[in-house]
């Protein structure tokens, strides 16, 4: 997914734009939606959720 779908996706969650980058936009959505805020840290190295949006991205 490229930044510009990427930050639509996030003003849709409710998320300040601002100048964040593509790693803090997607940690903004994760955490907008409830869910563990693991893109691109240590805790993806052991992640098994294979359904996620942004794993192609994180792996």
């Amino acid at each position: 997914m490229n930044v510009k779908e990427i930050k639509k996706m996030a003003a849709q969650k409710g998320v300040q734009l601002g100048r964040l980058r593509k790693t803090e936009l997607i940690r903004s959505i994760q955490s907008a939606e409830k869910n563990p805020v693991c893109f691109m840290t240590d805790q993806a190295d052991s992640c098994g959720e294979t359904s996620c949006l942004w794993r192609t991205d994180c792996r």
